[in-house]
């Protein structure tokens, strides 16, 4: 049996696809760190999901928190903006699944309802989000967790996940800020940084982002997620160097 579990918060808006697409999971764990809008109610609705709420202690801690609040040990972690198709849904219930083996899923990320296929970290973009919560967790990173493999063998599944992480330029906006101070907090008093530190891997992120890894290939959506890495890379490394009190 599998257990999913969503961390969320103020997902109003596409909290129900999410959940739709996992009607078929017989545990479905909300982990909600203080919505304020209609996340609630909206999940509520759903006799499958367990709606816990808990105080935001990062993104690793509150994945393994989440997991271990499950009834099942296989679990299935996604986002409150991520889609299982269909088609990801029927092959996860026809595994034959191994404790020792993580499952990788290939998500597709969309911008403006158009597919991206440039840009660091949006395309190819495959994670391990399919793990038996005995045998591994979720690094205890505040920002860019990831399951940790440990040597395990990773079997890579076919069908889609489907991403929209930004819906506005707010929403952009709101995660620079939150990526930023977390990165800065995990990394304070351990990494160096300065202004010209900043300066430097902001410059960087952008032509690796816009010219390496094609994102001129993507038009107005391109130069957008190039000039949005970018940003939050001169931030991350600005507000490390603030913390550090090296500006």
């Amino acid at each position: 049996m599998i257990s999913v579990t969503i961390l969320s918060k103020n997902a109003g808006d596409t909290i129900a696809a999410t959940l739709d697409a996992c009607r078929s999971f017989p545990e479905v764990i909300l982990f909600d760190t203080g919505s304020t809008d209609e996340t609630l109610a909206i999940a509520k609705r759903y006799p499958n999901v367990s709606i816990v709420n808990a105080p935001f202690e990062g993104f690793g801690t509150s994945h393994n928190r989440a997991s271990q609040k499950a009834a099942h040990d296989w679990i299935l972690s996604i986002d409150s903006d991520e889609v299982l198709s269909p088609e990801l849904v029927k092959e996860i219930q026809s595994l034959s699944l191994k404790t020792d083996v993580l499952y990788s899923l290939c998500r597709s990320n969309y911008f403006r309802g158009k597919w991206i296929k440039c840009c660091s970290g949006w395309h190819p973009d495959r994670v391990v989000r399919l793990y038996h919560r005995k045998n591994t967790s979720f690094s205890e990173d505040q920002v860019h967790e990831k399951v940790l493999q440990s040597g395990m063998a990773v079997v890579p599944l076919q069908g889609q996940l489907y991403h929209a992480p930004y819906r506005s330029i707010e929403s952009f906006l709101a995660k620079m800020q939150l990526y930023s101070t977390l990165f800065a907090e995990q990394h304070a008093g351990k990494k160096k940084s300065s202004l010209g530190t900043a300066i430097l891997h902001g410059l960087a992120a952008f032509f690796k982002n816009y010219f390496f890894k094609w994102g001129f290939l993507g038009g107005k959506e391109g130069f957008i997620i190039s000039l949005y890495n970018a940003q939050v890379t001169y931030y991350k490394y600005l507000k490390l160097a603030w913390r550090n009190n090296s500006l």
